[in-house]
């Protein structure tokens, strides 16, 4: 009996353990517009997939993202921009290196405020970093939610023209538990507390 109550546990908490850790990516170069308006990455290559690489000076397709207007601060000193429908964020796979499909990995929009931070400056040179929230489909369908780090610097003078340069991205994707899921590992595990209750009394 302990046998087919460890297999019935194991068969309602596996599908959430696989996700447990959810699905990173990373991003790499390409440049950012920056102004009041918002700010728009263009050309910054997928590098790495769900536990897959591409090799060196190959790509596995694209991250892109915008954000909404700047809510907060300022541009040089750090501030924070909006995020919900006017902002974007979306991976496009090429196929290739173990990506899943050629075509929409994640699309989705920053869920929260898009914090712009001054990170340093070493003479000329500006560093900073985007962090956000994002919510969205993956291309399995499935709604997920999850952050982004982008690692970005300019210069001085870039910085007054509004262009900056990606150095490296970070992004997590966590999949959003479905009402049937939980309510089925909810009933589950009702069923094996009570199975050992009674078990206890007799």
């Amino acid at each position: 009996m302990r046998r087919v109550v460890a297999f019935a546990f194991l068969a309602l908490a596996l599908p959430i353990a696989a996700w447990a850790n959810g699905i990173d990516l990373t991003n790499q170069f390409g440049t950012i517009s920056i102004n009041a308006s918002g700010i728009t990455s263009k050309g910054s290559e997928l590098t790495s997939f769900n536990g897959f690489t591409a090799p060196a000076k190959h790509s596995m397709g694209t991250v892109s993202y915008t954000t909404g207007a700047l809510t907060s601060g300022s541009i040089a000193a750090g501030g924070t921009f909006a995020g919900g429908s006017a902002s974007s964020f979306v991976v496009v796979g090429n196929g290739h290196y173990g990506v899943p499909v050629k075509g929409t990995l994640f699309s989705g929009e920053f869920s929260g405020p898009v914090t712009w931070t001054l990170v340093s400056q070493v003479h000329q040179k500006v560093y900073y970093t985007l962090t956000g929230n994002l919510t969205g489909q993956l291309y399995t369908g499935r709604t997920v939610t999850g952050s982004t780090t982008q690692q970005i610097y300019s210069s001085v003078g870039q910085l007054s023209s509004g262009i900056g340069h990606i150095t490296l991205g970070s992004t997590n994707l966590h999949a959003t538990p479905e009402p049937g899921t939980l309510g089925l590992l909810g009933t589950g595990l009702v069923g094996i507390a009570g199975t050992f209750r009674r078990r206890k009394k007799a």
